[in-house]
């Protein structure tokens, strides 16, 4: 059997092996029942599933009418901007605050993009944080400072 969409099939994998870990870890916890959930419960039953994802997705890029593609050369650059806007974000959150902890974050990680442009990025950027403001803030109530601390003093 051959690969027809290399794509689609390394895919497949990514979430097997995901949905085996995490199905593997929840089985440390108490499963429980459907009617009574235990802690376990929810990452296995998400995990196994998951990994069914994969599988189909895996199996399905061997068929011959699956479109043909390759997988591109990874990108190092890509992965350091995304993982580290994340590690900026946590880094700078409770020093500078949600607005401008969400700004750094955004646009580091929106040069991992080679389709945005700086116009595109400030758009996206505007929008989240009005979004995160209002969800995180202001719809769950939790305890995020806007601002940085030098600023509200």
């Amino acid at each position: 059997m051959r690969i027809v969409n290399q794509k689609d099939f390394c895919a497949g994998l990514l979430f097997i092996a995901f949905g085996a870990f995490f199905s593997g870890y929840g089985t440390e916890y108490k499963f429980g029942a459907a009617a009574q959930m235990g802690p376990g419960y929810f990452p296995t039953v998400l995990g196994v599933g998951l990994m069914g994802v994969g599988a189909f997705l895996a199996l399905a890029s061997l068929r011959l009418k699956a479109t043909p593609s390759t997988v591109d050369k990874f990108d190092w650059s890509m992965l350091i901007h995304v993982i580290g806007g994340v590690v900026l974000f946590g880094a700078l959150l409770t020093q500078l605050g949600l607005f401008i902890a969400l700004f750094v974050m955004l646009l580091v990680a929106s040069h991992a993009s080679h389709e945005f442009t700086w116009k595109g990025g400030l758009i996206t950027t505007v929008l989240l944080i009005l979004l995160s403001s209002a969800i995180f803030v202001w719809g769950l109530e939790l305890q995020f400072p806007l601002w940085p601390t030098f600023i509200v003093d």
